[in-house]
């Protein structure tokens, strides 16, 4: 849909660029705790919420550190780490707090819009992978966070909690599973566009559709100057502002390597996309009802970790199973075939070479995915629901991410699967690079980035009250304040309906 072309503001406190989940979360804060503030957001697209933030261009889960196998590696020495875990979900629980606060203020509507309970399981067959899964529930089941995670190796109980995966399970492999209730599925491309509806609502915001952000200059007067161009006229414009967020998915990194600020050294860039099988056989969506990870094969990249989803996706049920990667030199779906090529300059390339040279397996890995025929993809799906067949499933295109490549002392140059924030020193200017936990972590992420680049204000009486008003966790431990978290978990679940 076309919207209405706002004329460009000469000045404003804040710019956001992109106007997905992160800017959303961003804008809405900065306005709770500075109602004066002013803010101009530039969108590409014709609607927010359309790449990264869209239902379908990322898995919905709602990244509690539950299921997800890659957040609990096993060293070496057979030791399982879940510090990581700990870490994600409890930033997942002050997405949580925020959500409910926006509930609270009538900001956002029915919650059952975009967030709906669903059971998350960890599934493994295997002595090694049982081991390894048993392991982890000892360790994870010590931690407040985690309690209530059930553990079996009863196929009985595990055909109750997924009938879809056990059904015609043949052979003698040892199984084992875990599960959480109080799971979430989250369609972020509605939670976002319903946060920018209000932002937008707000005095002060303005927002330009259609609109593409292409280079940020300082001011000379610790401020910066953004260009931007209409994509419906080619009219370039420029505009003043005191803070720039760069939240604009996989063209973040243009964006970042264009500000001249010394922290953009070194960044680099490695886009990978993914594929779905989408299930349209209803007698099999109803049969499942859980996010069910599995555990990614030998030398695969945490981005192939296997899950077959239920998801919830403009009021209709789905079952995805994924991911499946392709590959394009595109930095984001909408993109442009050159974004790879031209995200390579002086500072990164040394990087961006032994990053390379240090991941071969990730390069096999896409070579072997994108050489995968309909019946590869289905031998794949067999593992997760032994029944399948090919014809109740259809291949639906992904999102695109883009890995982290950064300068490294030790290594030269490494590759990250997480989320990166880089500020300036001056804290004018914050953007966010990278992939998954992301979203789910949002409104952890971008109070991180408020500390940092609002360091007089965020001290402030006034400042404080706010901040403890939205997260009435704020500033504590969960996983080592039981009474408390409980309580959020209780007051949340009842506010988003869960």
């Amino acid at each position: 849909m076309t919207k209405t072309i706002k004329p460009l503001v000469p000045y404003s406190d804040v710019v956001l660029m992109g106007a997905g989940i992160m800017s959303a979360t961003l804008g809405l804060l900065l306005k709770e705790l500075s109602p004066d503030i002013s803010i101009q957001i530039f969108e590409r697209m014709d609607e927010a919420g359309t790449e990264s933030s869209d239902a379908w261009h990322n898995a919905g889960t709602g990244h509690a550190a539950f299921c997800e196998l890659n957040y609990t590696p096993q060293r070496l020495n057979g030791n399982v780490d879940i510090s990581k875990a700990i870490k994600i979900s409890e930033q997942f629980e002050l997405s949580r707090e925020f959500w409910a606060y926006l509930v609270e203020k009538n900001y956002i509507g029915n919650p059952k819009e975009f967030i709906t309970k669903v059971p998350h399981i960890s599934f493994v067959w295997g002595d090694d992978n049982v081991n390894f899964l048993k392991t982890r529930y000892q360790l994870m089941n010590e931690s407040a966070l985690f309690k209530g995670m059930q553990f079996t190796q009863d196929e009985r109980v595990l055909t109750d909690w997924a009938p879809l995966v056990m059904q015609g399970r043949k052979g003698n492999l040892p199984l084992a599973g875990t599960k959480m209730d109080i799971g979430t599925d989250i369609n972020f491309g509605t939670l976002t566009r319903a946060m920018i509806k209000k932002l937008t609502s707000m005095p002060g915001v303005t927002m330009h559709y259609h609109t593409e952000a292409l280079d940020l200059d300082p001011d000379g007067k610790g401020g910066w100057v953004v260009k931007v161009k209409s994509l419906l006229t080619d009219e370039k414009y420029k505009s003043k502002t005191k803070f720039v967020f760069i939240g604009a998915g996989g063209a973040t990194l243009h964006l970042l390597k264009r500000a001249e600020i010394e922290e953009r050294d070194g960044y680099g860039g490695f886009p990978v996309g993914g594929l779905w099988l989408k299930c349209h056989n209803k007698k099999l969506i109803e049969l499942h009802n859980a996010k069910v990870y599995g555990k990614a094969s030998v030398g695969s990249p945490p981005m192939s970790v296997p899950h077959i989803d239920t998801r919830y996706i403009d009021g209709k049920k789905e079952l995805l199973f994924g991911p499946f990667a392709s590959f394009s030199t595109k930095f984001l779906k909408n993109g442009s075939l050159m974004d790879l090529p031209k995200s390579i300059k002086f500072d990164n390339a040394i990087p961006m070479i032994f990053a390379g040279l240090k991941n071969i397996p990730l390069t096999k890995y896409l070579i072997e995915q994108l050489r995968l025929k309909p019946e590869d993809r289905l031998e794949s799906l067999r593992d997760y629901v032994p029944l399948a067949e090919l014809g109740d499933w259809e291949l639906k295109e992904a999102g695109q991410r883009v890995q982290v490549i950064k300068k490294d002392k030790k290594e030269k140059g490494i590759l990250e699967f997480g989320t990166e924030v880089v500020v300036s020193e001056d804290g004018t200017v914050a953007a966010l690079l990278g992939a998954s936990p992301g979203a789910s972590t949002s409104a952890a992420v971008m109070l991180d980035i408020v500390k940092k680049c609002f360091k007089r204000e965020i001290h402030t009486k006034a400042w404080q009250e706010k901040l403890h008003e939205i997260f009435p966790t704020y500033g504590h431990a969960l996983a080592k304040e039981e009474k408390l978290l409980q309580a959020t978990r209780e007051r949340t679940a009842k506010v988003l309906n869960l």
